[in-house]
């Protein structure tokens, strides 16, 4: 359950200032705030955000940065909905979690809801003895972590995926994988789980389009969603993409599809992908199949090697788009003035499950 603390529309006058405008604004703001405030930055964020970032990296390292401020009575995610849901459940009670723009959500989080999943757990262990183990990915609800703390289960991130599926298996004889497909099966099979032994289920189709021979014989029920964006890369954007530059290194985040891992010369997380082009040597042209905006800045950061997205064609999270300076600013100027404006709490039932959730992943990973 999210608690929403002045819900307000964001004043008209605010789109009414220049750029440089609204930066003087935010740093005065941020300035006055001093230690009471810190603004965590996912990667995928806009630039014109992200500079006032105290702190950047994925979902699961922003929200053990938020955790590690203590002194900081405001935690401002400028990410989506289950990032700042995550930083809640991981803080202090004493601190309180904004997202500058409550229309920040996320696809594939929303692609697996409590009733879907409560419908699909009571339908699979209804046809099978064996032991479900509960995976869920950081990318999903509270909700959904407060499932897996309660059944048994755990959450993963697209790091440490491979571990928390040893360990779920170390717990039961199958797993049950959500809200991203692509990100479980990519890392069963790395883990030489084969293809047949892994199954979809569609929540939307009856008993979720597959028979009760299928469950029983599978090892990996994998959840029927994706990200919007890095579904978007096909084999083909790497076929040509080593046309128009020879010797290039491909290289693409885990939740894109099967194939395009396949045809890719490395996959990984977000920090894996950074990490990798970092490392390379001078002069390496790297393909990278993830969103645009972390894509561009790592072209822009890394002046000697070249960077390009995999497919130019606006690769970005939509909604990660949704805040921008305006809305920061519109927050850090309400809490200067003792609001707090769109406040993101997770009920004391949901974070208790959902954070065993996550100290499994943390104790196991």
């Amino acid at each position: 359950m999210v608690t929403l603390v002045f819900p307000e529309l964001l004043p008209p006058q605010l789109s009414r200032l220049t750029p440089e405008e609204t930066d003087e604004r935010i740093a005065a703001a941020k300035e006055a705030l001093g230690s009471r405030l810190v603004i965590l930055g996912h990667h995928y964020q806009r630039d014109e955000v992200i500079k006032f970032a105290d702190f950047r990296g994925d979902s699961f390292k922003l929200c053990q940065e938020a955790a590690a401020c203590p002194d900081a009575e405001y935690i401002l995610f400028a990410g989506v909905h289950f990032m700042a849901e995550s930083a809640d459940i991981l803080s202090g009670e004493h601190q309180q979690v904004i997202l500058p723009d409550l229309s920040a959500g996320c696809s594939m989080a929303d692609m697996a809801n409590s009733e879907q999943v409560d419908d699909c757990w009571a339908q699979l262990t209804g046809v099978t003895d064996e032991i479900i183990i509960p995976i869920t990915y950081m990318n999903s609800t509270a909700a959904l972590k407060s499932f897996c703390g309660k059944n048994n289960g755990a959450v993963c991130t697209s790091s440490n995926a491979e571990s928390m599926l040893n360990w779920a298996w170390e717990q039961g004889e199958k797993v049950l994988f959500f809200p991203d497909q692509h990100l479980g099966r990519n890392t069963a099979a790395k883990m030489g789980v084969p293809l047949d032994k892994m199954i979809v289920w569609d929540p939307h189709a009856e008993f979720g389009g597959v028979t009760e021979e299928q469950i029983r014989e599978a090892k990996v029920i994998l959840w029927k969603g994706h990200c919007s964006v890095h579904q978007r890369f096909t084999v083909e954007h790497i076929e040509k993409a080593r046309e128009q530059f020879p010797g290039c290194r491909v290289i693409v985040h885990p939740e894109c599809s099967y194939e395009v891992v396949q045809a890719a010369d490395e996959n990984g997380s977000t920090n894996y992908i950074i990490n990798a082009i970092e490392a390379s040597e001078p002069g390496t042209t790297w393909i990278v199949g993830t969103e645009m905006h972390l894509v561009n800045r790592l072209s822009k950061e890394l002046e000697n090697r070249t960077v390009h997205c995999l497919d130019d064609c606006m690769c970005m999270c939509a909604t990660m788009y949704r805040i921008d300076p305006e809305h920061l600013l519109w927050a850090l100027e309400n809490l200067l003035e003792g609001r707090v404006v769109n406040r993101i709490s997770v009920d004391d039932e949901t974070r208790k499950w959902a954070l065993v959730a996550l100290d499994r992943m943390l104790a196991h990973a």
